[in-house]
């Protein structure tokens, strides 16, 4: 007996208009979910994942339509539904569990209000049991005690807590579908694996399909039953998770699977050109933060943290959100003043330094920020931007900085033709290459790469990491490389000091903290890293195209 599907999508296409021009971004695509069954969508930025999935959904941006194909939900055609129609269902039927959970809730109601919104629209039940029904799912997700939780309002929560609330709305009236978008993405690895766990274990109970929209391959293999892999809003390939991570058809799955940091091996050890030849020696680093109201008085961030990295090779700092390696790296670059400690850059003790000769020395300590998106600025054109740090540090002649520029945007492996564009004519990684470019452009001693690769997908993620290591090798610079990511860390790094709430509870050589790790905390974070038993292909990877410019938009 063949059992119906609860979504069917057949040749579906979708467009968008911006002005006069329309252009299709979605082509042709089909797949189904089954009762109960965890389907993926995989895929990187622009492959057309996120727009599929919204369209389930009838989410599509304003300028968006669907211009062929069609949508069933249990059976009936919803392609065309009117927003009003859809609404009926929403929640109800199918619902969403979107990426970003720090602008998915309202900040001005609380958690309790936003949960029993859901159930007051579609009238299950009386205020009383919808005040029931509101505590029972907070307590299902994990958020105790539930009653003051309901009464919180969304600031007070942490990521991964606000995650649990979108959860807890989503499987609110347990709908066949829920549309899971990157619902991880923004997530600690432990965290996100607590996050899947529960959408497993809830959609055990009650049957429920999930369509789960990823870039990362790791995340997939061990969650999903079914791949879709998309690319440039076509499927590459669809199939059986073992099937296809076994026998991958396409070179574009090929490429996936190679660049999946999982897959990679660790950094081979590289002996340093002597041995006390230390680039950075940070011993005994504490930075306590002031406390308003309270018995305590101040709040301990870093405790005694010491760490010691050769000229010429990589120290990670590893930890999830609040355990301190933040403000370790802050403190590091010059930007706060320790409470406690000694920081040695090539010698010099940073602590010691103030106003100009603090601001003169940073030219020898460069950061590259996390989000590529947000740390350009947006008006200047990327010339300008890489410029400026010439203009704030060194007195040079016009001729000579525009030179400078050239060479460096070269360098990171951008030609000349971006010198008059502007940040939005980028993608993430072409932006990315140019805040490495203007980090380098000072001629620093160090760079510190704060989660500099996390925002990224995998396989521009491992274009950036090949593009570190190359620059590495020819300028030789050290790094002190911040992350939550074990997979990362453990192919670009030489050394790792792994950070629980403010302490150092594990360092030495990245093969000796990943074979022998001392601390429980280490394991479970080794634990969690995703698609561990992802297969390694054999023979050769087929390259994909070469990373392009952003398509339109919606």
């Amino acid at each position: 007996m063949t059992i119906a599907p609860i979504l069917q999508v057949d040749d579906l296409a979708i467009a968008y208009k911006t002005g006069d021009r329309e252009q299709r971004v979605v082509h042709g695509v089909s797949f189904a979910v089954a009762p109960g069954e965890v389907v993926a969508l995989v895929g990187e930025s622009g492959s057309g994942k996120t727009t599929t999935a919204q369209a389930t959904l009838g989410l599509l941006a304003g300028n968006g339509r669907v211009e062929g194909g069609t949508i069933r939900l249990n059976g009936t055609d919803i392609t065309h539904w009117s927003q009003k129609r859809l609404d009926s269902i929403r929640g109800a039927v199918v619902s969403l569990i979107p990426q970003d959970p720090g602008s998915s809730l309202n900040p001005v109601r609380t958690i309790g209000a936003q949960l029993a919104e859901v159930m007051q629209i579609h009238k299950r039940g009386d205020r009383k049991a919808i005040r029931a029904r509101v505590i029972e799912l907070l307590e299902r997700v994990g958020l105790t005690p539930a009653e003051m939780r309901a009464r919180q309002y969304p600031h007070e929560l942490s990521g991964g807590m606000k995650q649990r609330v979108l959860i807890a709305i989503a499987v609110a009236l347990k709908p066949a579908l829920i549309v899971a978008d990157e619902p991880t993405s923004a997530l600690d690895v432990t965290v996100q694996r607590r996050i899947l766990d529960l959408i497993d274990e809830l959609r055990r109970e009650s049957g429920t399909a999930v369509l789960l929209v990823t870039h990362d391959l790791g995340v997939a293999a061990d969650r999903a039953d079914r791949l879709v892999v998309l690319q440039n809003g076509r499927i590459q390939e669809q199939g059986a998770v073992k099937e296809v991570l076994a026998a991958p058809r396409s070179a574009y799955t090929r490429r996936l699977l190679a660049d999946a940091p999982s897959l990679g091996k660790p950094r081979p050890a590289r002996a340093a050109t002597g041995n006390q030849d230390f680039a950075i020696e940070v011993t005994g680093l504490t930075h306590d933060f002031p406390v308003t109201g309270g018995e305590a008085k101040s709040f301990r961030a870093v405790d005694s943290v010491s760490f010691k990295v050769r000229r010429g090779t990589t120290h990670a700092i590893v930890g999830e959100s609040g355990s301190g390696k933040t403000t370790a790296i802050r403190s590091v670059v010059g930007f706060i003043k320790p409470t406690a400690g000694r920081i040695l850059i090539d010698g010099v003790d940073l602590t010691t330094l103030k106003g100009e000769a603090l601001r003169q020395f940073r030219k020898h300590i460069q950061l590259v920020y996390q989000n590529p998106y947000g740390s350009l600025d947006p008006r200047q054109t990327i010339a300008r931007i890489v410029e400026e740090p010439l203009l704030n540090f060194e007195p040079i002649p016009a001729a000579d900085r525009a030179r400078k520029v050239r060479d460096m945007l070269a360098r990171v492996g951008l030609s000349e033709s971006f010198l008059e564009r502007h940040p939005r004519a980028l993608s993430g990684g072409q932006r990315q290459r140019v805040a490495i470019a203007r980090a380098l452009v000072l001629d620093p001693r160090v760079l510190v790469l704060d989660e500099a690769v996390s925002a990224l997908d995998v396989t521009v993620q491992a274009q950036i990491l090949s593009l570190l290591d190359e620059l590495q090798k020819t300028l030789g610079l050290t790094y002190l490389f911040v992350s939550h990511d074990l997979a990362v860390v453990r192919q670009i790094s030489d050394t790792v000091s792994v950070m629980h709430k403010g302490r150092q509870v594990d360092g030495g050589p990245i093969e000796t903290v990943f074979g022998r790790p001392d601390s429980a905390y280490t394991r479970e974070l080794i634990d969690a890293i995703p698609g561990r038993s992802l297969p390694v292909l054999d023979g050769p990877v087929v390259a994909g195209p070469p990373e392009l410019p952003p398509r339109l938009s919606p």
